[in-house]
């Protein structure tokens, strides 16, 4: 039986060591659902699993990729724009292809933890296609995304 004790200890871990270097809630919302094995639905680190074991870092793994997922749910809209912002300017990307890349396709839809409720994974799909929305309308117009005091006449 593993002991939640040793769960935490990997999950700190984790957070100490790979997490804190990644841009934003939804960067590490990314790379936690990066390390799930799309089949299996067990995760996968082989840092964790060295240090740990493979069961323990799976299980680590899934804690902080539900805590994070979660933050970003019960994260105000405005919060949320900021997050998503943050991750795609680190993208290394143009933030125009990726905002419409994820408005198309979606793939935020796979950073949703295996067992989440139904409602909270309509409601982050909601509010990401409405963060989404607002930061391809600031990229088409970034007046309007000023306040109005430093608009132009």
């Amino acid at each position: 039986m593993i002991r939640p004790a040793k769960i935490g200890a990997a999950a700190d871990d984790l957070k100490n060591h790979t997490l804190v270097s990644l841009p934003g809630e939804v960067g590490k919302l990314v790379y936690l659902a990066a390390t799930r094995d799309y089949n299996t639905g067990k995760y996968y680190h082989d840092g964790l699993a060295i240090k740990f074991t493979q069961e323990i870092a799976s299980q680590a793994l899934a804690a902080c990729h539900q805590e994070t997922f979660q933050r970003l749910v019960e994260a105000p809209l405005e919060d949320l724009v900021g997050q998503l912002d943050k991750y795609i300017k680190s993208n290394n990307s143009e933030e125009a292809e990726v905002i419409s890349t994820w408005l198309e396709l979606e793939p935020f839809r796979v950073t949703i933890p295996l067992n989440c409720d139904p409602i909270s994974a309509q409601l982050f799909c909601s509010n990401l296609r409405i963060a989404l929305a607002i930061l391809d309308s600031r990229a088409k117009n970034p007046l309007k995304s000023c306040p109005a005091a430093w608009q132009l006449p």
